[in-house]
C-alpha cells in the first residue's frame, strides 16, 4: 500500500494515499468522519476524464497514522503539503469535502497558491460552523457540545445515527442505500477515537472567515439546500460572499452527502470546472 511520511519536529505521520491516472493532479480531501473511500463515485470520473487523481486518508482516519494530538488545521494542512511536495506535484487542483474544505483554505493561508491552479469546496464547513452573534444561522453551541459528549460516551452509537442525517436517509426518493449506511459506519467506527473527537473540535471551532481572502484562485462551491449537517446559509452562501473568484451551485434537495446521493450532478459540475 502506498504511504508517504510527513516528518515534523515532534512526530512522523504516515499518510495513506491512492494515486490513479495521468495528467493534471487533482487531490481529493475527504470529510469527517470517513476516509478517502468516500470519494468512490468521483475518483473514477476524474481519472476517466484524463486527470491524475490522488485521494488520501486524513491523519487519524483510514489507514493513516493516528497521533494522540495535533489535529488542528495547520497540522492537517502540513500533511497536504507533504503530499504535494513529496509527489512533486505542479499546477494542483484541490477538492475538499465538508471538513476537507478547511485543509484547502488553511493550505492557501499557510503555503500560498503559487502551485495551485484552482480549488473546489463541496458541502464544505467553510467558513464557520458554530452559531455566533455575527453568524446566526450556524449550529448552536449546545448541539456541538452534544456531539462531543456523544463521541466520548458512545462514539460508535453516535456514528450510526449521524450518517442517517448525513444523507437525509428515508427522505429522498433516490437517496443513500442501507448498505451505504453500513459501509460508512464501518469506515467511521474504525477511525481513531481521539482523532475523531479532536478533528470534530477542529471543524466545530475554527473560524475561517479571516482566511477567505487567501483563496485567490478560481473556486467551485457546491452545497445542497437540504444539508442538515452544515447549513448552506452558514457555509456555501458565506463562502461565495467571501471568496472573490468563485462559481457557486446549489443542488436542490441535496443532503450533506451529495457526493453519493447526487453523484452524477456533482460530477458534471466538477468535471466542467476542471476543464474550464
Amino acid at each position: 500500500m502506498p504511504f508517504l511520511t510527513n516528518e515534523t519536529e515532534t512526530q512522523n505521520i504516515d499518510l495513506f494515499f491512492e494515486d490513479y491516472g495521468h495528467g493534471q493532479p487533482v487531490i481529493l480531501i475527504h470529510g469527517w468522519p470517513l476516509s478517502h473511500k468516500a470519494w468512490e463515485q468521483q475518483i473514477w470520473a476524474i481519472v476517466e476524464a484524463g486527470y491524475r487523481c490522488i485521494a488520501y486518508d486524513r491523519r487519524g482516519f483510514g489507514n493513516s497514522s493516528a497521533p494522540w494530538r495535533s489535529y488542528d488545521y495547520s497540522s492537517l494542512a502540513s500533511d497536504l503539503n507533504s503530499i504535494i511536495t513529496q509527489l512533486e506535484l505542479k499546477n494542483v487542483i484541490l477538492v475538499g469535502f465538508s471538513m476537507g474544505g478547511g485543509e484547502v483554505v488553511r493550505y492557501c493561508t499557510d503555503y500560498g497558491t503559487s502551485n495551485i491552479d484552482k480549488v473546489a469546496l463541496i458541502s464544505s464547513i467553510i467558513p464557520l460552523v458554530a452559531k455566533k452573534d455575527d453568524n446566526p444561522k450556524g449550529v448552536p453551541q449546545k448541539d456541538l457540545d452534544g456531539i462531543m459528549d456523544a463521541l466520548e460516551s458512545d462514539r460508535v452509537g453516535f456514528l450510526k445515527e449521524f450518517h442517517k442525517n448525513f444523507y437525509n436517509y428515508g427522505n429522498l426518493e433516490d437517496g443513500a442505500s442501507e448498505a451505504q449506511l453500513h459501509y460508512d459506519w464501518s469506515i467511521a467506527s474504525h477511525a481513531s477515537p481521539t482523532g475523531t473527537i479532536q478533528a470534530a473540535k477542529a471543524w466545530a471551532e475554527t473560524d475561517f472567515r479571516p482566511e477567505l481572502k487567501n483563496v485567490d484562485v478560481d473556486t467551485l462551491i457546491i452545497h445542497g439546500d437540504a444539508d442538515n449537517i452544515v447549513p448552506k446559509e452558514t457555509a456555501g452562501d458565506q463562502a461565495a460572499e467571501g471568496i472573490k473568484h468563485n462559481s457557486y451551485h446549489v443542488i436542490k434537495d441535496a443532503p450533506h452527502g451529495l457526493n453519493v446521493t447526487h453523484a452524477s450532478i456533482l460530477n458534471k459540475f466538477l468535471l466542467d470546472f476542471l476543464k474550464k
